[in-house]
Order: C-alpha cells, then structure tokens, then sequence
C-alpha cells in the first residue's frame, strides 16, 4: 500500500469543535441546517451547501456546487480553515464516554486512526477492496464536490489487518498533548487529533503501510470512486496539455485507516410498508417454512446470535431462527442479510430490489429498536426486521472473494468527524 504525508487544510485549535461536523451523508438538509443555525463556520457550509439557499433547495441544484467552492474560499479567508506549512500525518481517535447510549457496546472504548493520503492507483488495481456496489449518481455528485473545491473535503474510512508496530507508534504519539479534544455535537462521541511531523517518524509510518498488502473500505465507497474518477480527469488533462506539473497531489486521495480489531459493526435493519396481502397470521405461517418462530412477547428482543432475527409485527416482538439449510458457507450466502432479503423480504414480501422499492427503508442500529418499533406502532410501517451485525472480519472474507455485499448491510459508529484534516489536490 501506498501512502503519504501532505499539507492538511484544518482549523485553529480553538475552533475545531465549531467547525467540524458530522458527514454529508448522515443527515438530512433540513437537519444540517438546523445544526448550522447561528454558526457560520459549520463544514456544512461547504459539505451541504444547499443549506445557504432557501429550504428546500435541492442538493444537487446548480447553483449548490460553485456554493460549496465559494464557502471553502471564504473558510480560508476568514481563517477558520488553514494548511499546515509542511507534510504531516495526523493520529484521530474517536473515544464513546461512559454515559453515551453507545457504551453499551463498550464502555470507553476507544478506535485510533491513521490520517493519510492514500494512492488512487492502489484503489484502481484493487489494492484498496470495496465490499459494497456504487451508484453513478451518487458517485457523480461527490465528483462534482471534489473537482470544483480541488480538495477532499471529507474522508474515506479504511480498515486494515491491525500490527503492533503501528500500534506502537500511535501509541507513542497519543501519548503527547493532542492538537484538538473536543466532544461532538450532537453525536456526543470524544474526537481527539495528534499531528506527527517528525520526518523519522513519518518515514517509517510509510515504510510499514507499504508492506501491508491491502485496506478495506468500511464507509466512503462514493467518496473512494468520486476520487479515482477526478483523478483520471486531473491525469488526462495534464497529458494533453502536455504540462509540467510539480505535484501529482491529485494521484492521492484522503482517508483515515484503522486497525481491523479496534472496529465495531453496528446492525443495519429493515422497515416495510405491507405485507404484500398476506394477513399477519398467513405471514408468520409461511415463515415456519424456514424459519423457527417464538412470539417474544411484547418487550423489545434483540438478535443475539448469527442467523437468528427479530421482527416486530402486530404489537408483538417475535425470534426467528433460520433453520439449517437456508444458508450456506461461502461469504455472501452465510449473511443473515441474504438469508432475510431471500427468504422474507423477496420470496414473502415481493421486495426484488432493496436500492428501488418504496415499500421498505433502513435504519441504522444507532438508533435503536425502539426506532423500529415506534415507526411500526404509528402505523407509518406494518413490521421491522432486526439483524444480528456483521462482523468486520466478514467484511474482509467478502472483499477478499472479490463478491459484494447486499445493499445495506454494515452501519460503522462512530462516524468520522468531517473538517478535521482536508486534503488538497493542487
């Protein structure tokens, strides 16, 4: 693998907390704007541009992307935003305190990554594996981002085969005053960043990743694809030009990569409008075709095994345990998200094409199965499905095979905190 130091774009010390914010991709416009209400040096600005319009603006209105160039000028103005003077690497780590909701997945738990520009060619020749199908225009729209800002504004979050001698150094370096420590809002997760400019140090940080053979993109499929895309363009355009251009910084792209070991997967579970015209008794009777099923009662179950689910349907919270036969070994058929969008949600339900049908949406496990059951109970969905999470080292099976995962399977907390470190392409 193929990484380098460069010249992070990043806010003062004292205003880190205010800049920074949560990515473009978690929230709504209508959620960023209210998180950027009376704070015009919120990322979302120039992340989720849009909000500088009238609401209900579309985010893919012409008039949004130069928007976004024009905030990330006047960033760098105002000084909010600011470029180290040398290359660096940078250390984040993402901290859940005691008394956060999450807690119960680890109390204290703590993730550190390494922040990197990452080679765009290591992405092309499948260095860099992806787990999960892209979409064109979503590609398209972070395309348009990253070309007219000539930066990545927000990274990519890699995982890799954790080692101790990179546990070693970051230990060291996190062991010094960090450069911000701050608690998000409204996250509520501990963001804290070392800065690393001590040349050995960043010598033997590159000589170490380059003998790791692969990285793992857990969240950033768009944002990795919009970057090659920008990249071929930048490339071609100097070639016919036939310029002489000092830095190929657009050869690179920004991610933060983490050790495999220090990352925890979040279930990702389903909500459904009907039962395709079953009744819910005609329902739970075709499930007993493949699976075991035992009425919970009414208090919220949680999945607690591989290949057991919960549903929630007609007040009453139900196990379901897949029985043997209706899954397999190989990395995508031992998914409990194959054996429920198979099983239930195709062959029951009608549902062919989990990135179209209106019928059904998604829910991160952030939120809770209290979220599940409440959308059921308002009568704005008839049932909710939980899963029992992946883990990462599925993830890797699966990117290794060179397969790709249903649509909507892995939900990473937490999220990376955007407007840190940006990275420059010219």
């Amino acid at each position: 693998m193929r990484i380098k130091p460069f010249r992070g774009i990043r806010p003062p010390k004292q205003l880190a907390a205010q800049v920074s914010s949560r990515p473009y991709d978690v929230l709504s416009s209508d959620e960023a704007r209210r998180e950027a209400e009376g704070n015009p040096m919120s990322l979302y600005h120039i992340i989720k541009p849009e909000i500088n319009f009238a609401p209900g603006t579309d985010e893919h209105d012409e008039r949004v992307y130069p928007c976004a160039a024009e905030q990330f000028k006047l960033f760098r103005e105002k000084g909010w935003l600011v470029q180290d003077a040398t290359e660096k690497y940078y250390v984040y780590a993402q901290s859940i305190p005691d008394n956060h909701p999450l807690a119960i997945y680890g109390k204290g738990r703590t993730q550190y990554g390494l922040v990197v520009a990452a080679w765009v060619e290591d992405y092309m020749q499948g260095r860099i594996k992806k787990h999960e199908l892209t979409r064109r225009d979503k590609e398209d729209d972070r395309m348009r981002h990253v070309r007219v800002n000539n930066a990545n504004i927000e990274p990519v979050f890699f995982a890799y085969p954790h080692r101790s001698d990179l546990d070693a150094i970051v230990a060291r370096v996190t062991s010094q005053t960090p450069e911000y420590d701050f608690i998000g809002e409204p996250d509520g997760f501990r963001h804290t960043l070392w800065v690393i400019d001590d040349a050995a140090t960043i010598a033997t940080i590159t000589r170490i990743v380059a003998a790791i053979p692969a990285m793992y993109i857990a969240d950033g499929h768009h944002r990795s694809a919009a970057a090659a895309r920008v990249c071929e363009e930048l490339k071609h355009k100097v070639e016919s030009q036939k310029s002489k251009v000092e830095s190929k910084e657009y050869e690179y792209f920004l991610a933060v990569c983490f050790p495999d070991n220090q990352l925890y997967v979040m279930d990702y579970n389903r909500v459904v409008r009907d039962l395709n015209g079953l009744t819910e008794e005609e329902f739970l009777h075709r499930l007993e075709e493949n699976f075991t099923v035992e009425d919970k009662g009414t208090s919220i179950y949680r999945p607690e095994a591989l290949h057991t689910f919960a549903l929630y349907l007609g007040k009453h919270w139900y196990k379901l345990t897949a029985k043997p036969g209706t899954y397999t070994d190989d990395p995508i058929g031992v998914l409990d998200v194959t054996v429920s969008s198979n099983l239930i949600l195709d062959r029951l339900l009608g549902i062919k094409d989990l990135r179209s049908d209106k019928r059904i949406d998604f829910v991160g496990g952030i939120r809770g199965l209290q979220a599940l059951q409440d959308r059921v109970d308002s009568g704005e969905m008839k049932m909710a499905l939980a899963l029992y999470p992946v883990t990462m080292q599925q993830i890797i099976n699966i990117a290794d095979s060179g397969q790709i995962m249903p649509p909507k399977t892995t939900w990473f907390e937490p999220k990376l905190r955007s407007g840190l470190v940006i990275h420059e392409l010219v």
